[in-house]
């Protein structure tokens, strides 16, 4: 059970100094201590983007663009986070977003993460490019929510499977990822020569598929570097278009999201090929350099949906008061990237369990402090836009 937020801060100050020295609080320490206790090439491989950093940095700067009015004597005793997606009501306005190759941050892998959301009550969405099999998460998690994503691959009966594969193990929607279908300039793992999926580390997935792996002439565990250029080969899908899009639509019966929309256009699109859910990203800034950021990106997108499917939002979230600035914007829910992964690194399950606590704890007093107390109260009148 999620503790609130007067328990978690006291907690923290009963501890003792010393104690407290233990885990960090701040997303700038979790990411301090990961930067001390991981080599250089997995921490740049997390904190690393396309280019020059620009999308990266202005996915952080835009929230700076906000901020918060807050009303008073307003009764904030009770306070109430949840919301509904797809029908089914999660305690807090966050998803952990799918990140892979865990196994270069923690030797768990995305049990960690898997092991900490289902004891939080927070839905996690398990990449595409998991370490660990989609099968051993989803044991893991038992009946807690779990989400897949997808990067479409350009073979059909791959995309399939994996489908298929999701579905039975208990995954309750399918995010299909399209703004990678090829990767980014990324200028710290070229300085470092770095790509761990070479090595077999984000292959959990396509070296336990059996339509992946009747497509190799020898199994991973002969030849592991073949295998992994070929599921490489398999990601990297230029060819991918509105009409794959519909293949897969046909092929699910789960609700279906699509992650990487920034412009309202492709919004529109979206909604009339038949998704169910958006995800306004631009992948945490690893893709393209100097794109817009995704909060810039989020009130177009959602005056074009007009409340139809519900729109989330990743990229740039470090905070209880970037969560609250995404919803008055118009945002279903967010998703969290970076703080879990160096949390992940620092400390496993126990870390990423304290980043979502602390997370929890922070939207929950920013929310009370503002005069409101429910998320659902949350809408354009708590924010300004400053010049």
């Amino acid at each position: 059970m999620t503790l609130h937020s007067e328990d978690i801060q006291m907690n923290i100050y009963q501890c003792g100094d010393e104690a407290a020295k233990l885990l960090p609080v701040s997303f700038d320490e979790w990411e301090d201590r990961a930067r001390k206790q991981l080599a250089a090439a997995p921490f740049g491989y997390v904190y690393g983007a396309a280019g020059s950093g620009d999308t990266h940095q202005g996915n952080v700067d835009a929230f700076q663009k906000y901020r918060l009015r807050p009303r008073v004597c307003c009764d904030t005793t009770k306070r109430d986070l949840s919301i509904s997606i797809f029908g089914c009501k999660f305690p807090v306005p966050f998803l952990l977003a799918p990140i892979g190759v865990n196994t270069i941050l923690h030797p768990e892998g995305e049990l960690a993460p898997a092991k900490a959301a289902a004891k939080s009550g927070v839905p996690y969405i398990l990449s595409n490019v998991s370490s660990i099999s989609l099968e051993e998460v989803a044991k893991e998690m038992g009946e807690s929510v779990r989400w897949f994503q997808l990067y479409p691959p350009k073979d059909h009966e791959l995309t399939k499977s994996f489908l298929h594969r999701a579905e039975a193990a208990g995954f309750s929607a399918i995010v299909v990822t399209v703004d990678s279908t090829l990767l980014g300039w990324r200028e710290t793992d070229l300085r470092n020569a770095y790509l761990p999926f070479l090595t077999g580390q984000g292959m959990g997935n396509y070296f336990t598929d059996p339509v992946f792996c009747s497509k190799l002439k020898e199994s991973p565990e002969k030849n592991v570097k073949d295998a992994a250029l070929k599921a490489l080969e398999e990601g990297n899908n230029t060819c991918f278009t509105w009409k794959e899009l519909d293949f897969i639509r046909e092929h699910t019966r789960l609700p279906l999201l699509i992650k990487g929309i920034t412009h309202s256009d492709d919004a529109i699109m979206a909604l009339e090929h038949g998704v169910d859910g958006i995800i306004v990203s631009n992948h945490g800034g690893r893709q393209l350099d100097g794109a817009v950021s995704t909060l810039d990106s989020l009130p177009s997108i959602c005056e074009s949906i007009q409340n139809k499917i519900p729109v989330l939002m990743d990229s740039g979230i470090r905070r209880g008061a970037d969560i609250l600035k995404a919803i008055a914007l118009g945002a279903s829910a967010v998703l969290i990237g970076r703080p879990y992964a160096y949390a992940m690194a620092v400390a496993g399950e126990i870390g990423v369990r304290e980043v979502i606590n602390h997370l929890i704890a922070e939207t929950e007093l920013q929310l009370a402090i503002s005069g409101r107390s429910s998320i659902q109260d949350v809408d354009k009148t708590l924010i300004i836009k400053v010049k």
